[in-house]
């Protein structure tokens, strides 16, 4: 059975499946953002770049988006820049890393949009991906702290940049998989339980960084927002900060109370 044959694509009028996202929804306008940011600053890089060949000077690594708003232990703590918890955010390294993680935001986003509505869903992205790089600075700093460091901590130097979707995308996977775990993700090879697959993928970030493996300081960035994505969407009440809950427009019916989710 292939992807769009599942029972929540054949019903287009329902709000809250996988990938049932709508032109009006956060979901989409958060995708489009992250897509004319990563746009917007590898234009102004090639102009950039191709100025600096002209003058002979130091070709920058980085567009001027990215490097006002990246997140590193040095910048965002170091010099008290804490603006780039959330410019991180929405900031990406290419069009892999950002295609991979405007997909899990396409497909998942919306089962937790659909529960929470528009504006405390949008707290909770924008919390869960702040988290991420928190996360990560608590665990660089215990290591530099402790002579001797467990294998769990991460080493790195103050000045690597963290940029990403991912701590967010992590945080609505989780909330995702704890409001609907019995929905079924269609791998194409096999079928997998939403509630597997967000444990396989917290699995995947708690062992890389047991081993120090690759890209260890986005696996903790990982792990933040999971963590926190589990906590509001088990006391959303936290939520209420950002105001009531209200749920987009053409919702007809609260499809979060479905008994069939």
């Amino acid at each position: 059975m292939g992807l769009y044959d599942r029972d929540y694509y054949r019903r287009p009028g329902r709000a809250g499946g996988l990938g049932a996202t709508s032109m009006w929804s956060v979901t989409t306008w958060l995708i489009v953002i992250n897509v004319v940011v990563f746009v917007v600053d590898v234009g102004l890089l090639a102009v950039a770049t191709q100025g600096a060949r002209q003058r002979h000077v130091a070709v920058p690594a980085w567009g001027p988006l990215s490097a006002w708003g990246y997140f590193s232990i040095d910048t965002a703590i170091v010099h008290g820049q804490l603006w780039r918890l959330l410019t991180s955010e929405f900031l990406h390294t290419g069009l892999l890393h950002l295609g991979v993680n405007m997909f899990g935001l396409y497909l998942f986003g919306p089962v937790v949009e659909v529960r929470l509505g528009r504006r405390q869903y949008l707290f909770f992205y924008l919390l869960c991906g702040m988290a991420g790089p928190l996360l990560y600075a608590v665990l660089w700093g215990v290591g530099i702290l402790v002579p001797h460091a467990p294998l769990f901590l991460v080493p790195q130097t103050a000045a690597v940049p963290l940029v990403g979707a991912s701590a967010g995308i992590f945080g609505v996977l989780v909330a995702a998989a704890y409001l609907s775990p019995d929905r079924m993700l269609d791998l194409y090879f096999f079928d997998l339980p939403l509630r597997h697959f967000a444990w396989v993928m917290v699995v995947v970030a708690v062992y890389t960084l047991l081993v120090h493996g690759p890209n260890a300081g986005g696996q903790a960035a990982h792990l933040g927002g999971a963590l926190l994505g589990f906590f509001l969407i088990r006391h959303a009440g936290v939520l209420e900060l950002a105001g009531p809950r209200r749920v987009g427009r053409g919702r007809g019916k609260d499809w979060s109370r479905d008994p069939n989710r």
